[in-house]
Parts: structure tokens; C-alpha cells; sequence
């Protein structure tokens, strides 16, 4: 069977899309599925047609250098552009089946070329366009715009042959929009259970040249984005020094709240209790992780988070971490409150400091903590079980397409 993925970027991007784009193709090879990727204009890590990238080969659609465009028709040009490519791949590849990633900006382009050519295509949701772009500040809820986004999604939704989904809170609002129940399956998010163990040992030259030596670590390792909350990990820092004095945050990564939260820092006067590593290699996280002594996920409360599942929880669980969580529904689908990890309610930095604390104070609790939620993820969320679930629905739209022909 070939799979042709439409997908809005890639590697050697990395961001948890980009892991879960190549969790499902190193899964879908090893079923004996080939696979061929084609990423749209939005990916601009290259001005080559195509890449190959730790041996994985990509189509890429390149954007005309020097092009006008009038207001309000970045997108529709955009979708031009990359429907154009994604006919010329998959007239080229053959595929059985078109399999289109969030955005609904691919997922356009690919309904067309699939009508086209007589090709099913189906259409994964990992999150809705419209409420990705109220947390990027490029539009707000209920506005024209994310009313439009909206009409696009669900447009997308109905027409497309197959609606596959990362988890339950995503598959109800889609059942919501008038998509039949049996016509949606949830892939959810997972990890590879062989490429995580339990967390090592502290590597005290890098703890020390950090400044954390003899410190308790309350980290975060990811993007900084506004829903991922961590204004409220600073906001709840000063309570926790409060009690415990030992305290620092390690906060890994960048993002589009880097500034803000630097400057937050320092307006709490709490500035030389947190430290900003900025991008770290990716070979070298796993250092940064056995820094940590709790990871913490303080995502706000909205459409986006309450909806969608992280990935980052999942990895903590795989190297048996300890973490505290916001209780918004994309948590609490992934994290049993009290098994496998502690839960507060979201929005409140005193919850967050009070959670932080009951869990440095229980240590007596964190081995059976550490080995729930390694279990969770070694019974339910690995890459096998959640890929084997798209064989169905692939093999039913592709044996339609032999019969047709």
C-alpha cells in the first residue's frame, strides 16, 4: 500500500508535530506500507524541490521569491501553490490512499487533487486552525476570521473520506460538527517505549555550571507558547520559595513567550531563581531532563488545551518522571490524578505551588508514582498499538479504489 502524507512541515524542524509525523512513518514501514511526504510553503528550512533527511525523503514546495500578495490572501495562495505540488507528487507516486496533516490548509489542497486524480483522501486533526491561531494572536474566538476557520474545518471534515483524530476531546467536537461517529478514529498520541528509560542520574558539572547545585528543580522542557502556561509556573515560584527555599525553575527551550517570561522574572523579582538554557540540542536533552526533579505542565485552561493531548507528559511517564499537571481535559485524557501523576486546577498559581509541594514532601509515593505511569505508557500509549489502528480504514478506501479501477 503507498501512503502519500501532506504535511505542513517537518524534519529537521523539530517540534512535538514533527515526532509525531516520524513516530507514525517508522511505524507505518514497519507494517510493509510505503510511504511518500510532501510538506507545504509553510516549511522554509530549504530551498531544494527535495530533501532527504536521516533517510527520510521529502517533496517540498517552494515559494516564489519576490511574490505580492494582496491582504488576505496569504492562505489562498498558499493553498495554490501547494495543491499544485501535491498533484505533481502524487501523479508521480501513485499513492492509494492521501493522507493529509493538520492545518486545514493541506487538508484543502489534498481534497482537491484527490477528487481530481480519484484518490480517498483522508484527514487528520491534531488541532483545529482556528483555535492554533487565537493562541498566536493572529485572530480571537468568535471573530470573522475564526469564523471562517471554523467553516474550513468543518468543510474539510465532511468531504474527506476518513477523519482521523490524536484524541477523544478532539473526536467529540468533530461527532459535534455532524461527522458521523464511525467515520472518525482516534490515533492517539504515544511514545517509543525503547527509546525512553528511566530517568538517570543528575550530571552535577552541568547542574553546577547552571547554577542549580544543591537546588530542587521544577523544569520545563518544550516550546514556550502562551497556552503552555509557564507565566503561571513563575507566578506561582514566589509561594514556593516561600517554603521551600531550595527551589529553582529550569525552563529549556524558546518560543514566542521567551521575552515575556524573562521580563516576568524579573518584575517578581524572582529572576536569579529561574534559569533559561534557551534551545538545547536535541541529542542533549535527555541531560537537561535528569536536572529535573519535577517536571511541571501548567497549560491554561482553553479550546486548545482543554481539547488536545501533549506529547510531553507521555514522554516524562516513559522515563517514569515526576510531574504535576493543570487539570485541563488534554490532561486529565493522559494523566490519572494521584497515580501517575498530581493534577491542580488551572489558572491558579497557588494550586500549582501547593501541588509542587505535597509531591516534594511524599516522596515515600514516588516509586509507585515513577512505575504507574511507566505502565500507562508501555500497556496503552505506545507508537505500535496507536499506528496498527489506521490498517482498517486505509485497507477499506484503498481495496475501493482497486474495485472502482
Amino acid at each position: 500500500m503507498r501512503i502519500l502524507h501532506v504535511l505542513d512541515h517537518s524534519i529537521p524542524l523539530h517540534s512535538g508535530y514533527t515526532f509525531r509525523t516520524l513516530a507514525i512513518l517508522r511505524e507505518q514501514r514497519k507494517l510493509g506500507w510505503q510511504t511518500f511526504h510532501v510538506t507545504s510553503p509553510k516549511h522554509t528550512a530549504t530551498r531544494d524541490s527535495e530533501e532527504t533527511v536521516d533517510g527520510w525523503h521529502f517533496y517540498r514546495t517552494l515559494v516564489p521569491a519576490g511574490g505580492k500578495k494582496l491582504p488576505g490572501f496569504g492562505e489562498i495562495e498558499l493553498m495554490r501553490q501547494f495543491e499544485r505540488r501535491v498533484r505533481a507528487v502524487a501523479e508521480m507516486v501513485e499513492p492509494h490512499v492521501i493522507h493529509a496533516h493538520s492545518p486545514v490548509l493541506d487538508a484543502i489542497p489534498a481534497l482537491r487533487v484527490g477528487k481530481e486524480l480519484g484518490i480517498p483522501v483522508v484527514y487528520e486533526v491534531r488541532a483545529f486552525w482556528e483555535d492554533a491561531a487565537v493562541d498566536h494572536g493572529t485572530t480571537t474566538e468568535g471573530s470573522l476570521r475564526y469564523r471562517l476557520s471554523q467553516r474550513m474545518e468543518t468543510y474539510a471534515l465532511r468531504r474527506a473520506a476518513h477523519v482521523f483524530t490524536i484524541c477523544e476531546g478532539l473526536r467529540g467536537d468533530i461527532v459535534g460538527r455532524g461527522i458521523a461517529p464511525d467515520k472518525v478514529t482516534v490515533i492517539p498520541n504515544a511514545v517509543d517505549i525503547e527509546k525512553f528509560e528511566p530517568g538517570g542520574s543528575p550530571d552535577e558539572a552541568l547542574k553546577a555550571e547552571l547554577g542549580l547545585g544543591g537546588s530542587t528543580v521544577v523544569g520545563f522542557i518544550g516550546s514556550f507558547y502562551a497556552y503552555e502556561g509557564l507565566d503561571l509556573l513563575l507566578s506561582a515560584l514566589p509561594g514556593l520559595l516561600a517554603q521551600r527555599a531550595d527551589v529553582r525553575v529550569l525552563l529549556v527551550g524558546g518560543g514566542p513567550q521567551d521575552e515575556a517570561l524573562k521580563a516576568q522574572a524579573r518584575s517578581l523579582g524572582v529572576a536569579d531563581k529561574v534559569v533559561f538554557t534557551g534551545r538545547v540540542p536535541h541529542q542533549q536533552v535527555q541531560r537537561y531532563y535528569d536536572l529535573v526533579d519535577v517536571l511541571a505542565y501548567p497549560r491554561h485552561s482553553m479550546r486548545l488545551t482543554e481539547l488536545v493531548t501533549p506529547l510531553k507528559p507521555l514522554e516524562a511517564m516513559a522515563q517514569g518522571r515526576l510531574l504535576v499537571a493543570s487539570d485541563v481535559g488534554g490532561h486529565k485524557e493522559l494523566i490519572r490524578d494521584g497515580e501517575t501523576g498530581k493534577l491542580f486546577r488551572a489558572g491558579s498559581a497557588d494550586a500549582l505551588a501547593q501541588a509542587v509541594l505535597e509531591l516534594l514532601a511524599q516522596r515515600e509515593r514516588w516509586p509507585a508514582l515513577r512505575s504507574a505511569g511507566r505502565r500507562f505508557v508501555e500497556r496503552e500509549r505506545h507508537w505500535a498499538g496507536s499506528v496498527a489502528r489506521y490498517r482498517p480504514d486505509y485497507e477499506r478506501l484503498a481495496s475501493r479504489v482497486a474495485i472502482d479501477a
